[in-house]
């Protein structure tokens, strides 16, 4: 049975993605942490126009200072959470959190309780993934009967060898997280989407592809879904913003600018010039005749 993760309309010209058991409206998935305050991720969040968000298990605190709960600004009717692994650097504590995670979002009967977005990372300097312990991970939760989503490096082959493995969702780095250095290596993205989505090449068009990580302007959000990603998950490129709410709002339309860029089929690039109207026919007009 499918779950909507939304009751929101989806937008007109941009059809749902469907990840495991949640049809997603917005094609931009966003976090909750790094900001201000809960009001200011309140705003941020509504602005994006996402209806997935993701909620870091281990690392995030779910009541603040003041004793107020982080669920008490989240609308769980409009939004499905996605429980991610972030701070895991072991397969076996990854496991252990992405059912911690379940077991919570369980008690809120919330959509995203048979989910997770999976975080292996090797070490704290670079959170690059680990790929033997996200690929052992990856395997323990699709047979525990979880949704996975899975984090990985920008590497073709690790992402074929997740998808092999069960994950519902490979989400390539753009960059190392938070760094904000967009699509460092578009080229190997490239790679992974023709992999795992070109059928001439082994892959099927449907399996969805979510650039993860490092995205710090609109135009990196435009950049990978021009490359053909089915989607974009960023956090601090909103959170960190001088004004996250404006930033929010563009990250939206940027995703939706890329996406339809993609799909209308860019002209080829050329060393030199086109002219925008033909030579031929041209009446030419020669003073004083």
């Amino acid at each position: 049975m499918t779950t909507t993760a939304s009751p929101q309309s989806p937008d007109l010209t941009i059809p749902p993605l469907q990840l495991g058991p949640c049809t997603v409206n917005s094609r931009l998935i966003v976090g909750t942490g790094k900001y201000e305050t809960y009001e200011q991720m309140q705003q941020a969040l509504d602005s994006s126009g996402a209806d997935v968000v993701t909620v870091a298990v281990r690392r995030e605190r779910l009541v603040d200072k003041d004793g107020r709960s982080m669920l008490d600004y989240l609308d769980l009717d409009r939004y499905t959470i996605l429980p991610n692994t972030a701070g895991c650097f072991s397969a076996q504590d990854a496991i252990r959190v992405s059912r911690l995670g379940r077991e919570i979002l369980e008690q809120l009967n919330n959509p995203g309780r048979h989910w997770v977005k999976l975080e292996v990372l090797g070490d704290k300097k670079t959170l690059l993934p680990d790929p033997v312990g996200t690929l052992e991970a990856c395997k323990e939760l699709v047979a525990d009967g979880f949704t996975v989503m899975c984090y990985s490096s920008d590497d073709p082959i690790m992402a074929a060898r997740l998808r092999d493995a069960g994950a519902t969702s490979v989400m390539p780095a753009g960059s190392p997280i938070g760094s904000g250095r967009g699509i460092a290596n578009p080229s190997a993205i490239a790679i992974i989407l023709q992999l795992l989505k070109d059928p001439q090449h082994g892959g099927e068009t449907d399996y969805p592809v979510i650039v993860d990580a490092g995205v710090g302007t609109p135009s990196d959000v435009t950049v990978a879904m021009e490359l053909g990603a089915d989607g974009v998950l960023l956090n601090t490129g909103i959170a960190h913003a001088k004004d996250p709410i404006n930033m929010a709002r563009a990250m939206k339309a940027a995703c939706q600018a890329g996406y339809l860029g993609f799909r209308a089929g860019r002209i080829p690039k050329r060393m030199y010039a086109t002219a925008s109207s033909p030579w031929e026919g041209v009446i030419s007009y020669i003073p004083g005749e």
